[in-house]
């Protein structure tokens, strides 16, 4: 399991291809025959393992007068191939705080090699600290080969009530059966929810009357039992590209503390409106109180950054600053030990630090501007239903300047004014206006992002070389992308790296950034540039793509069952006007293409013209002018990349 999951009760999960299809809880250490004879997964031959049993069980019991949280696990994981190996190695995560900490009560693991078990020891079961927060208990089966059944159980106690967070039916392998069971004392409320496209096979709800009975009290509370059952789970394959977390889709069944009654009365409440966060963000010393430091920026910068120009001017200026003045350490945390005066004066801080200040600085140069909580792409998509500020993990600027709202970020020293870091489009966040009140605002992404090549080509042949110039124009995300890679590399490491890209007959003679042509959002390179080794004989052979866009298809799954996410519209363009030499004719050209996807949501041309003997046009354009498309349109997006490709080659 990844080190840094956060869902103590939502542990690696097992079941199998058998015919038993479970009701009931197994026994532990009881390997059925069709559980041991199978040798491949029927519905997903591609698996490299597949769990064949997973159950857990969530309740309270009192211990030494002492209300536990009790979770129960057990799993049976049948290994198919030696990639599968990996899921030998277990990692069962345990969170602790200054006074307390989550215990494993009991632990016993087997690996069943047919007839033969191979027992793990105590002495093989280890502790490892993680964090300030987390440590974790790591294991390996022994004596993993194809075909063996890894089998474990543990039972967990946990002083920590909100650690109850739900179970993952869905993991990168299937499962062939999964089950979740709690049982929730009435003085315990959870909010809960549902996520992902498959639908439970079991979904019980039933009042067991009197079942707690705390000591002291009068009377035993009744609870609330769950069961939860999904069978014939397929695999979650996230290896595709263009997608947003997928915490997002994996089918799972989330709980949130929301509120809890103590027997001896009063009341915690745990799930708050966005009027009281907003009410305690005022005054939070990590959020709050560093967002009215703009009396100490007033003393630590030069007032002209304050005072000169227009609004807009003041407020590109200010973002320059903060973006040349600050280091980013590379740490999103923003809910603690926030020092803005500390990191201003050193030059380097987190996140939430450079962007405060830049709020700080745009409200003392009287500009309008608030923070702005959202969750990075590869953190999911907060909760609109109530707050869970766990589900944000950064904070922006939002500016209003004469009517017109510029979302900013001064972390990425490539970033433009008006743009976000490619990690923050993730569709929606939360503004904490503390004048008025909090409310949603949507991202929406720069729009013009493309990638232009403009060539010219002349064949010479007596010395048996094509000539050549082309332009290469990046504008939006390309350009920040690009002007990244030309700041960070050498020239002459950048210049070999193209040629062996494209190949060893392409020879770069001259190369230069046209600044005329170039400004905050697009950057225009020059490049000249001769090609051997094009005839054979009399012929010539030519692939008029200098440079192509898309190597390969980046879909190749058979279907997708989550959304297709690019983050932001896209367009690749090339043009090509090539002088033919006296002599030679065309013998083959490309087929034209013209695909439009439903809605004019995407373009792709081809169009290859030899309007007179002497010159040949080439026109390629693909757009994709859409930043989200749903999985139903997976088919069209995949042939369309498919035909882009086809049409470069």
């Amino acid at each position: 399991m990844n080190k840094t999951t956060q869902c103590i009760y939502m542990l690696l999960s097992i079941i199998c291809s058998t015919s038993l299809f479970a009701q009931e809880k197994i026994e532990f250490g009881t390997i059925s025959e069709s559980e041991g004879s199978f040798i491949s997964f029927k519905k997903d031959t591609t698996a490299s393992a597949v769990y064949l049993y997973e159950y857990g069980d969530n309740y309270f019991e009192i211990r030494d007068n002492y209300i536990w949280l009790i979770t129960t696990y057990h799993a049976k994981v049948k290994i198919l191939k030696k990639d599968g190996f990996k899921y030998a190695d277990i990692e069962i995560p345990l969170y602790k705080s200054k006074d307390r900490k989550d215990k494993l009560v009991s632990i016993k693991a087997i690996t069943h090699n047919n007839q033969v078990k191979h027992y793990i020891k105590k002495s093989d079961f280890f502790e490892e600290e993680v964090n300030d927060k987390w440590s974790q208990t790591n294991f390996t089966f022994p004596n993993v080969q194809e075909g063996s059944i890894l089998e474990y159980e543990y039972e967990m106690q946990s002083p920590f009530y909100f650690n109850f967070t739900g179970w993952n039916f869905q993991d990168d392998i299937p499962k062939v059966y999964s089950e979740f069971n709690a049982r929730i004392p009435g003085n315990w409320h959870y909010n809960r929810s549902l996520k992902g496209g498959l639908k439970l096979d079991v979904n019980e709800a039933k009042i067991k009357k009197a079942c707690f009975d705390f000591p002291g009290t009068k009377r035993a509370t009744d609870c609330e039992e769950l069961k939860y059952v999904i069978r014939d789970v397929p695999a979650f394959k996230d290896s595709e590209e263009y997608m947003l977390s997928s915490n997002n889709y994996r089918s799972k069944i989330e709980f949130e503390l929301s509120e809890y009654k103590s027997f001896y009365g009063g009341t915690d409440k745990y799930t708050k409106s966005w009027e009281d966060v907003d009410k305690e963000f005022k005054t939070d010393k990590d959020i709050g109180s560093q967002l009215r430091k703009k009396n100490f920026f007033e003393k630590h910068v030069d007032e002209k950054l304050l005072t000169e120009g227009d609004k807009l001017t003041r407020a590109k200026n200010i973002f320059e600053f903060v973006k040349n003045h600050f280091v980013w350490n590379e740490e999103y945390s923003i809910w603690q030990d926030n020092k803005v005066k500390t990191a201003f004066d050193e030059k380097k801080g987190n996140v939430a630090e450079i962007n405060i200040t830049l709020i700080n600085l745009l409200n003392a140069a009287e500009i309008k501007s608030d923070m702005m909580l959202l969750g990075t792409r590869n953190r999911g998509l907060p909760k609109k239903t109530h707050p869970v500020m766990n589900d944000f993990n950064y904070i922006i600027a939002k500016v209003d300047i004469d009517g017109e709202t510029y979302l900013l970020d001064a972390t990425d020293k490539y970033i433009p004014f008006g743009m976000l870091p490619f990690r923050c489009l993730n569709y929606y966040g939360r503004v904490m206006d503390f004048d008025k009140e909090s409310y949603w605002y949507d991202i929406v992404p720069e729009p013009s992002n493309a990638q232009m090549i403009r060539a010219q080509m002349k064949i010479d042949p007596i010395d048996k070389i094509l000539l050549g110039v082309f332009d290469f124009i990046s504008t939006g995300y390309n350009k920040v992308a690009q002007e990244e890679v030309l700041e960070t590399t050498k020239e002459e490491e950048y210049l070999e790296k193209l040629e062996q890209e494209i190949s060893d007959d392409f020879k770069i003679l001259s190369h230069e950034i046209n600044l005329k042509y170039s400004d905050e959002k697009k950057i225009t390179e020059r490049f000249n540039f001769e090609i051997e080794n094009l005839f054979q004989g009399d012929n010539i052979y030519l692939n008029p793509f200098v440079l192509k866009f898309f190597d390969k298809n980046p879909f190749v799954s058979s279907e997708r069952n989550y959304p297709i996410d690019f983050g932001y519209p896209m367009k690749y363009q090339y043009i090509l006007n090539m002088n033919i030499p006296d002599g030679y004719r065309l013998k083959s050209l490309p087929k034209s293409v013209n695909l439009v996807l439903p809605n004019n949501e995407g373009v792709l041309k081809l169009n290859v013209v030899n309007n007179v003997s002497d010159t040949l046009n080439l026109f390629f354009t693909f757009e994709l002018n859409m930043a989200h498309y749903s999985e139903d349109n997976y088919d069209g997006i995949k042939q369309f990349f498919s035909e882009a490709v086809k049409s470069q080659n």
